[in-house]
């Protein structure tokens, strides 16, 4: 048995969708907060069982899972970067986490968890993977909550206090299916297929530092299908390299305009670029690049190849004219 939580979320949906083509026989709990026939996108495999996160605990707590997994992917979490109630995100991002870390260590089940690429914070100290995360400051209560659980997930490691195998995995832009849900907070690749397939233009925001110009913005834009390939092998392969932090992006930083004349390119359309004002909230918190370090997840054995943009926005878009009624 398997267990997914944030099983209904973006990447989480894509995930269950991999395993059950995988192991079409294995049963899968998903953990997440769901519609009433169990799915947020039928045309994909569901989950065999739906359990609320909160009951996930109780059932923690009482032993009283159907069976004990094998296996958990610990991918359901707040990953709003602006929501300022701290106590909120921390209950839920960091001693949730802990919670279903112990159960893997009082249980011996394998773990995979969701850090992510905002604990690097403002890039200054860079994108390393090997490198010690205490160094990193994150710039968002979200950030905090992921960095703080890394932190206490070496700690309990150290001390001999982890799962049989484990990894905590930090995805850094990711897009593709299944993301529609996430409104604001969905990929940029998703917001602009969807303002050029209503308006033929694209809106980005403006630079406001030196040296970069507008549409320069950079980030290691990866496709889930990618970021789940790479998140399975991690689960599948772990005797093979001790428990640790990993990056899951292309290793590849892009500009945000090469990602536009990607969308227009799936879409057959010419690029229209307009760039607007960014919220000046933002501007502080603002990240000007990204580009994850991928040493570490190729010499895990990982040798898949990455789409690259316009490879990954064609099959995006195809699906999205499949599934969610895209205006050719």
């Amino acid at each position: 048995m398997l267990i997914v939580t944030g099983s209904n979320g973006f990447i989480g949906a894509n995930l269950v969708a991999a395993l059950r083509a995988a192991y079409p026989n294995t049963p899968i709990i998903g953990v997440d907060r769901y519609t009433a026939d169990g799915t947020r996108y039928p045309a994909h495999a569901a989950v065999d069982h739906a359990i609320d996160p909160d009951d996930l605990l109780k059932h923690f707590a009482d032993d009283a899972l159907p069976a004990n997994p094998t296996a958990i992917y610990h991918l359901g979490a707040c990953s709003d970067t602006t929501v300022t109630d701290r106590d909120y995100v921390m209950r839920v991002n960091l001693e949730y986490s802990q919670a279903v870390w112990q159960h893997c260590v009082k249980h011996n089940v394998s773990l995979v968890y969701a850090s992510s690429a905002a604990t690097y914070g403002d890039g200054s100290h860079g994108y390393s993977d090997e490198a010690g995360p205490s160094i990193y400051q994150p710039l968002n209560y979200y950030a905090e909550s992921k960095h703080l659980f890394d932190l206490w997930a070496l700690e309990q490691h150290a001390a001999g206090n982890s799962p049989p195998s484990w990894a905590g995995v930090k995805y850094f832009n990711v897009y593709g299916p299944m993301e529609s849900h996430k409104g604001r907070m969905a990929s940029m690749g998703y917001h602009w297929v969807n303002q050029i397939a209503d308006t033929g233009v694209t809106k980005l925001f403006k630079s406001y530092k030196d040296g970069v110009a507008h549409g320069q913005q950079q980030r290691d834009f990866i496709y889930v299908a990618d970021a789940v390939a790479a998140t399975t092998h991690l689960m599948e392969n772990q005797g093979d390299f001790p428990g640790g932090l990993f990056n899951i992006g292309t290793g590849v930083a892009r500009p945000f305009a090469e990602l536009t004349e990607a969308c227009f390119a799936a879409l057959g359309r010419e690029p229209r670029l307009e760039f607007i004002d960014m919220p000046e909230s933002l501007r502080p918190q603002y990240q000007y690049f990204t580009q994850a370090t991928v040493d570490k997840l190729r010499s895990s054995g990982f040798t898949t190849p990455m789409r690259d943009l316009k490879q990954g926005m064609a099959d995006y878009v195809a699906w999205r004219r499949k599934h969610d009624a895209l205006s050719p």
